[in-house]
């Protein structure tokens, strides 16, 4: 059995490589994703699609990693996220928590500051073709 460290950075290079199946081989069919602002989603298919359309709407999302901290089966990741929305680059520092179960990510909970993202979205909400 690998550890939740192990299981943690693993579901972050899934991320990286833009790859829904890959993460979603990485949940538990139970997996609950909480965001930033506590908005809940629950489920392993509901979450790949969730994947889907992020990638669609932040094509090169990225994790960069700078610590990692565990206790237990719990596993709290430090670092920047970011990446292009409609053609603008942002990111934010960010802390990510892993609660491991069975060599699967069981919950994943983002805590980021959605403001560089919101405002990207504000400013081309009403651009032609957009």
């Amino acid at each position: 059995m690998e550890s939740p460290e192990a299981v943690a950075h693993a579901f972050v290079e899934a991320i990286n490589r833009h790859s829904p199946p890959g993460i979603a081989a990485l949940m538990t069919e139970d997996h609950l994703f909480i965001d930033s602002l506590g908005n809940a989603m629950q489920g392993r298919e509901k979450m790949r699609s969730a994947w889907v359309a992020y990638f669609a709407l932040v094509p090169d999302y990225r994790i960069a990693l700078s610590e990692t901290y565990r206790s237990g089966d719990i596993v709290v990741m430090l670092g920047i996220v970011g990446g292009a929305t409609r053609g603008q680059a942002w990111q934010t520092p960010a802390a990510l928590r892993a609660e491991i179960r069975v060599s699967q990510v069981a919950a994943w909970r983002v805590y980021a500051d959605n403001e560089p993202i919101r405002r990207v979205l504000a400013a081309t909400q009403n651009e032609p073709g957009v």
